[in-house]
């Protein structure tokens, strides 16, 4: 494709983007114009050199300490078969959280005994679905919950692995939305119950206590919370191990790790989190003489977030005189729900002609859906385009198309896998018969 990496300007001068000597741009050395066309629009791309280099950072940033640890990527961020078949190539474990998720791990081939069951909520099916599959550890999120695994487990005559989830009582300089280790939290057991709540895991046959776990919450670019995060947690281990004679072998710290949306944000690298995690929780322990735990993270937005894109059609222009100009795309809040969420922030880019030296205009990037706040991005500064224009959407691998939805009938967009010059799909575009597979008339409805 004549594509050479050569120097770029803002906003595609991010990783994996590179520029011909046609002044058209590629990601992953595969042309955007090009997949546009193939594909059709809205589309998510998604990087895998990228995806593998990120998994394999975290594991070297903690293999080299020689501490013995365990990198549990956060399938909630991003999940189909083929990024669960990325995980198992990469050595990767998985944590999920419904039984939605277990089942496309399971599909994709994904080995069981390394797959953490989340969720605050579990349902007896989803428990049974995933105590036949010998899911390898359930994170107990209750004292109900941790009842009713133990009394499934001795029904199917079975030892469970489980984790229990701690909140901490930290709170983080993230949106209160995407906080989840704050006192006031739907999440969790709270630390100062866990010592007398460890009396009826002992007293339970079929319940094997695996260790802690916290997560503090998401997007966090300062690292300081994570401190005062394992001062509490070790210092629970201490209590558990004075009242009970019980040592912690596993110490799970969530994930969390912030990714690059804008210029503003400055994400901590990947090999500083692992330093401070490392550091910190050696210090904990040997402070209060205990044994150093098999110590579990669960990044996902940090492994995904960077490495997707998003690709979409300018279709209408509207300018409203003195007030206001917008840029009407194919897609919107369906396809990307984090805007309207959680005020989140993106950049983006005109794909033609990288080197166009025209003034840039201030524009409003809206979505298509029959809501007001169907907007992606406010003020944007842009060279002027025309209809028909692409436009890419950085930054946008993680909580898109797993959060993504069929408000107004829309059909959701394909999700493609791109590297060196390679490109295919990892989910097919949904068309309209897709919407209505599921729709059923009562009978009665029907005229006879």
């Amino acid at each position: 494709m004549n594509s050479k990496k050569n120097s770029l300007s803002f906003p595609f001068n991010r990783e994996g983007f590179s520029i011909n000597t046609l002044g058209q741009i590629s990601f992953e050395q595969c042309e955007l114009n090009y997949l546009a066309k193939k594909y059709g629009t809205p589309c998510y791309l998604f990087s895998e050199n990228i995806i593998r280099k990120r998994i394999r950072q975290f594991i070297q940033s903690f293999a080299q300490s020689e501490i013995d640890f365990e990198l549990v990527y956060a399938g909630k961020a991003f999940l189909v078969k083929a990024m669960c078949q990325i995980l198992s190539q990469e050595g990767a474990s998985l944590d999920v959280s419904s039984g939605g998720e277990i089942y496309t791990a399971l599909s994709a081939g994904f080995p069981s005994e390394k797959i953490f069951f989340h969720g605050n909520n579990k349902s007896p099916k989803e428990i049974e679905f995933a105590l036949k599959n010998r899911i390898g550890t359930l994170m107990v999120d209750s004292e109900n919950e941790l009842s009713l695994i133990n009394e499934m487990a001795k029904n199917m005559n079975l030892k469970v692995k489980v984790i229990l989830r701690i909140n901490p009582g930290v709170d983080t300089h993230t949106h209160q939305y995407i906080q989840t280790g704050q006192v006031d939290s739907k999440f969790g057991i709270n630390i100062d119950y866990v010592p007398t709540f460890m009396k009826k895991i002992i007293s339970m046959e079929n319940i094997i206590f695996q260790g802690l776990h916290c997560h503090i919450g998401s997007q966090i670019l300062n690292l300081s919370s994570y401190t005062l995060a394992i001062q509490r947690m070790v210092n629970l281990m201490k209590q558990i191990k004075d009242l009970w004679g019980l040592d912690t072998p596993c110490l799970d710290l969530g994930g969390g790790l912030g990714a690059r949306y804008t210029r503003e944000d400055q994400p901590p690298a990947i090999e500083s989190w692992a330093d401070l995690i490392i550091n910190d929780v050696k210090k904990e322990v040997k402070k209060n003489n205990l044994p150093l735990p098999k110590i579990l993270l669960e990044p996902g937005r940090s492994i995904v977030a960077e490495a997707g894109i998003t690709l979409y059609t300018i279709g209408n222009i509207k300018e409203i005189p003195g007030i206001r100009k917008y840029f009407l795309i194919d897609g919107g809040m369906i396809d990307n729900p984090r805007p309207i969420l959680y005020e989140a922030k993106y950049e983006a880019g005109l794909v033609k002609n990288i080197d166009d030296k025209s003034p840039e205009e201030v524009v409003t990037i809206a979505g298509k859906c029959c809501e007001s706040g169907d907007i992606l991005i406010r003020d944007l500064k842009l060279p002027p385009a025309s209809l028909g224009d692409l436009l890419v959407v950085f930054t946008t691998g993680a909580y898109h198309y797993s959060m993504s939805s069929n408000y107004n009938r829309l059909p959701r967009p394909a999700v493609v896998l791109v590297n060196q010059g390679k490109d295919a799909l990892m989910v097919k575009r949904e068309d309209y018969p897709d919407i209505i597979r599921n729709d059923v008339i009562p009978e009665w409805l029907i005229k006879k």
